[in-house]
Formats: C-alpha cells, sequence, structure tokens
C-alpha cells in the first residue's frame, strides 16, 4: 500500500503494474518452455542452446517494449519517458529474467554436471512447477481454500504440459 502512495500512479493503476508484471512472466515463462523442448528435440549444442535461449527472452523483451511504446506515443502522442517508462521496463523486466533459469541448466551442461537434454527437460520442468505454483498462489489469494488453490495450479500446469507435448508432437 506505502508502494502505492509512492509511486504517485492512482491506486489502480498502481495496483495493475504487479499484475501487469506478472503477466508478462507467466507468458514468457509459457514461451520458454516451448522452447527449451524444442531445443531438447533437436541438434543444438551447449552453446546453440543457451545462444537460442537469451536471443529468446532478449527478443521477446524487445517486442514487448516496442509495443509498449508503440502504444504509449500513438495515445499520447510522444515517447514514454520519466514514469511512464519505468513502469514499461519495470513491467516486461521478467521477459528477460525467464532466461535465468534455462541457462543456469545449460551451463550445468556446458560444466558436464549433467547432460543437455537432462538440463533442457529440467528446464522445462521447473516452468511447468512454476506455472503450478502461480496458480496455487492465485487460487489461494482468491479465499477459495487449498482444493481450488490445487486445482488452479494444476489447470496452468496443464498449459505448460500442452506446450511440451504439442512440441514434441510436432517434432521440433
Amino acid at each position: 500500500m506505502a508502494d502505492e502512495r509512492r509511486s504517485g500512479l492512482p491506486p489502480e493503476q498502481a495496483a495493475g503494474a504487479p499484475a501487469d508484471r506478472l503477466k508478462e512472466r507467466i507468458y514468457a515463462t509459457i514461451t520458454m518452455i516451448a522452447v527449451v523442448v524444442g531445443l531438447s528435440l533437436g541438434e543444438a549444442g551447449v552453446t546453440g542452446a543457451l545462444a537460442t535461449v537469451l536471443t529468446t527472452a532478449l527478443g521477446l523483451w524487445l517486442a514487448a517494449f516496442v509495443a509498449d511504446q508503440q502504444a504509449h506515443r500513438t495515445v499520447h502522442g510522444h515517447l514514454a519517458t520519466g514514469h511512464d517508462l519505468r513502469r514499461m521496463l519495470y513491467v516486461s523486466s521478467p521477459l528477460l529474467s525467464c532466461a535465468v533459469g534455462p541457462a543456469v541448466m545449460i551451463s550445468l551442461a556446458a560444466l558436464d554436471v549433467l547432460s543437455l537434454s537432462v538440463a533442457l527437460t529440467t528446464a522445462a520442468g521447473v516452468g511447468i512447477a512454476s506455472l503450478f505454483a502461480w496458480g496455487c498462489v492465485g487460487g489461494l489469494r482468491m479465499g477459495g481454500g487449498v482444493l481450488p488453490a490445487v486445482l488452479a495450479g494444476l489447470a496452468d500446469a496443464v498449459i505448460g504440459v500442452a506446450v511440451a507435448l504439442v512440441k514434441t508432437a510436432a517434432g521440433h
């Protein structure tokens, strides 16, 4: 609450930034699940896998940032600066951080701690588990109790699994 007052934004906008940020994180997680599953089915080596994960995250972030600036410029007649620019960067930063987990796993493969296939599969599993966790937290915050929260988590995890299955079925 105090952070919302310090932001200088109306309460509905200040409260919306964390929700928008989480939305971007979930979107990026689903995208990264598809990327690491695709990599696990391909012939990419450690360097190629790491480059793909990092450029995917950077590409997602740049696309979101450019779209946010375009929308702001179209609506307001000028580029976002100051607080609006800081909010855009805050909201979109999870698009970059989605690469951290897979990059760490791929780095472990580079150090021969585990195989690249295991690293990529683990990264996908962690992504699916995080979707489950966010679904559970959301369900609990809605006040429905543990069972509805677990069901919400399972529903979110199913989306991650479905993405992985589609990539596997497509063979890339």
